[in-house]
């Protein structure tokens, strides 16, 4: 068991009658793909000021209900076929939004929050941001390459890393991160964009662009990191200590230590929640379809964090359900 300091004993002495929830009724430890269990007592909501709920949307996607205010991140819906899961990559796929899948889902939104600028985390956003009038954070790539679909630039804000940015109930701390690498120690479609560059058409027109973490912390109520990508910097995780980490899973083993280094680094969660498990290329349905391979990775995953943070819950999320923390 990992050791424990005066803070982190603390932290959880302070949370122990904080309760995961599915649709306001509490969870226990959830198992692969399924919802928690709702047979338990009701959750407090002494720690919350007002309702804030979490729905997963698939790979790294989040809607967050904050009150009356929304708060969304890497929010892709329309899950076009690539052939990635089939073995038939194509990179040449065109960029189609699904509106009809998105309208439904997306009444509103004060903020979309860009890990970074693959297809499957940034393709949706700016069509989002159109209907919404939401403020995009993201890197520099995200910046120009909202300006190139037309979004204007009182709309778009470039981060880094480092910054808090304030929202009166929440606030946002951007943190610096890295994408994570294939079998080949390499990134699909790496790069960024310094300018503003064509309107994209394919979705290796979306380069990573940089990645990065965001600590969303709620008055009164959780915090929360969100990861897009399987890579780390554990050294800007410093005195983060969220109550819940959203986890992207690991396709390949290339990056050395990641879980280890990564619980270390937010000091051992409450909550773990693995992320980016699905095949993002089907239907949002539940049970979320995971391909054979990801079903092995994540049943290693829930093992290997029950084995570094034994204190840690591990929830395995449904699409659109409403968890509380």
């Amino acid at each position: 068991m990992p050791s424990l300091d005066r803070r982190r004993f603390l932290r959880d002495a302070a949370a122990t009658t904080a309760l995961v929830s599915a649709g306001g009724l509490a969870a226990g430890v959830a198992t692969p793909a399924q919802a928690a269990p709702t047979t338990t007592a009701p959750a407090p909501t002494a720690r919350r000021k007002g309702a804030v709920s979490f729905r997963w949307w698939g790979t790294a996607g989040w809607r967050v209900d904050i009150g009356d205010r929304t708060v969304l991140v890497d929010p892709f819906l329309s899950r076009i076929d690539t052939g990635l899961f089939t073995g038939a990559f194509k990179t040449d796929t065109p960029l189609t939004v699904r509106t009809d899948v998105i309208d439904p889902r997306v009444d509103r939104a004060m903020t979309v929050l860009v890990t970074h600028t693959h297809w499957d985390h940034f393709m949706d956003v700016p069509y989002i941001a159109e209907r919404t009038g939401a403020r995009v954070f993201g890197t520099l790539t995200a910046y120009h390459l909202g300006l190139a679909y037309g979004l204007p630039s009182t709309q778009l804000s470039a981060v880094k890393g480092g910054e808090v940015l304030d929202f009166g109930d929440h606030s946002v701390e951007v943190v610096g991160s890295l994408h994570s690498r294939n079998p080949s120690y390499s990134v699909a479609f790496p790069g960024v964009r310094v300018t503003q560059p064509p309107q994209p058409a394919t979705i290796a027109d979306l380069p990573e662009g940089d990645t990065l973490g965001y600590l969303l912390r709620v008055d009164s109520g959780p915090s929360v990191y969100f990861t897009g990508a399987s890579d780390v910097a554990e050294r800007n995780l410093t005195g983060l200590a969220p109550d819940v980490a959203m986890v992207a899973m690991q396709s390949a083993t290339t990056t050395g230590d990641y879980l280890p280094r990564l619980l270390a680094g937010l000091d051992y969660p409450k909550v773990v929640v693995p992320v980016h498990y699905d095949n993002f290329e089907t239907a949002l349905q539940n049970p979320p379809a995971v391909a054979p391979t990801d079903r092995t990775r994540l049943n290693e995953m829930i093992a290997a964090v029950r084995r570094i943070s034994p204190r840690s819950r591990v929830l395995v999320p449904e699409y659109e359900t409403a968890y509380h923390f």
